[in-house]
């Protein structure tokens, strides 16, 4: 079953989210509230060339998907999130394991395996997660 997130958006009602809003959004998420239009420069815009306008039409289409709130404090917007990112990676996680591996975890794993994506420790905290998941 499919756990509500924070704020207005369900996880079945969520879309992915385009990169450069989830730019934004990793920005929101490792800061403390509020978020201000200067920080997403600081953070992310200026190392991207992005002009103040770009962050914060970003910022503003965020708002449009439920995943920030913005208050008006004299001429400066902040912004909060409504998404947790915990939520918003899980959704991201279960997607791309739908779409790419037929929603088997199985597979995914097979995939990196095969590939040598997993290193021996990677390979070690699986095994515990299982046996973990066993007790």
């Amino acid at each position: 079953m499919l756990r509500p997130l924070i704020g207005d958006i369900k996880m079945e009602k969520m879309k992915r989210l385009p990169d450069a809003e989830f730019a934004v959004m990793k920005v929101v998420w490792a800061n403390q509230p509020p978020i201000t239009t200067n920080i997403i420069m600081k953070q992310h815009g200026n190392n991207e060339g992005w002009r103040v306008q770009t962050a914060i039409s970003l910022l503003l289409r965020l708002v449009d998907r439920g995943f920030l709130r913005t208050e008006k404090t004299g001429k400066e917007r902040t912004y909060f999130p409504l998404v947790d990112r915990d939520d918003y990676l899980r959704f991201e996680t279960d997607n791309f394991i739908k779409q790419f591996h037929d929603n088997s975890f199985l597979n995914l794993v097979t995939a990196m395996y095969d590939d040598k994506a997993l290193t021996d420790e990677d390979i070690e905290g699986l095994r515990k997660l299982l046996t973990k998941g066993e007790q």
